[in-house]
């Protein structure tokens, strides 16, 4: 993650307000909107989802915007930079003629696209750890394979201590596949830590924080 993204257990943006049953949902019509604009164009098959979270990432205004006009301006960015749409048909509002993609996500597609999901699974290597084992994560939280590529290792659990409590097989390893160096699976694991080992004055230190971490991540404590 990018620093304007990593923002998780930083202070001064004030108290998380989550949904009642935990589900954000699309509030403004604008904003169901801006999420069909997201799949549709997602499932041309022209990025893959860690591509599109780096690129949100990269977003030079990221704070400023509110979460949907987040997609807006990276799926901008992505559109652009697959020369599937230009700055100049983004500045007129419309597109010039062209023919439709065959990959099109027409609507009869939505709802079996959906049900069927994108698994990340793939065959890989042997785990290194078992549950149970304790681990200590690299630090810097940084990207070995792309300099200030995207990771999905938050800065706040960099060079911590924590105990292996689930693995999940080998997946997708977004470090590479963000960047167009191929899925590269590692295995995956969920990684328990105490709140207490991540912040020196956590709120609740005898909460468990729980993070799903790829096996480079990781080194044995």
């Amino acid at each position: 993650m990018s620093r304007p993204h990593d923002m998780g257990g930083r202070k001064g943006y004030g108290p998380v307000a989550p949904e009642p049953d935990g589900i954000a949902r699309p509030a403004a019509p604008w904003h169901r909107t801006a999420l069909a604009l997201t799949l549709a164009a997602g499932g041309i098959g022209a990025w893959t989802i860690d591509r599109s979270r780096h690129v949100r990432e990269l977003l030079p205004d990221y704070a400023r915007l509110s979460y949907y006009e987040k997609w807006l301006a990276a799926l901008a960015d992505l559109l652009v930079e697959k020369g599937l749409v230009t700055r100049a048909e983004l500045a007129a509002g419309r597109a010039d003629p062209a023919p439709l993609s065959p990959r099109a996500f027409t609507a009869e597609k939505v709802a079996p696209a959906l049900a069927r999901g994108t698994p990340y699974l793939r065959p890989g290597p042997a785990p290194a750890f078992a549950t149970g084992d304790r681990v200590q994560t690299r630090s810097p939280a940084e990207n070995a394979h792309m300099p200030g590529g995207h990771i999905r290792l938050p800065g706040y659990a960099a060079g911590k201590t924590g105990q292996v409590i689930l693995s999940h097989g080998c997946h997708v390893f977004p470090d590479t596949n963000a960047h167009g160096l191929g899925e590269v699976p590692e295995p995956l694991y969920t990684v328990a830590f105490r709140s207490a080992d991540l912040w020196a004055d956590a709120e609740s230190p005898a909460d468990e924080v729980t993070l799903d971490l790829w096996q480079s991540y990781l080194a044995p404590a």
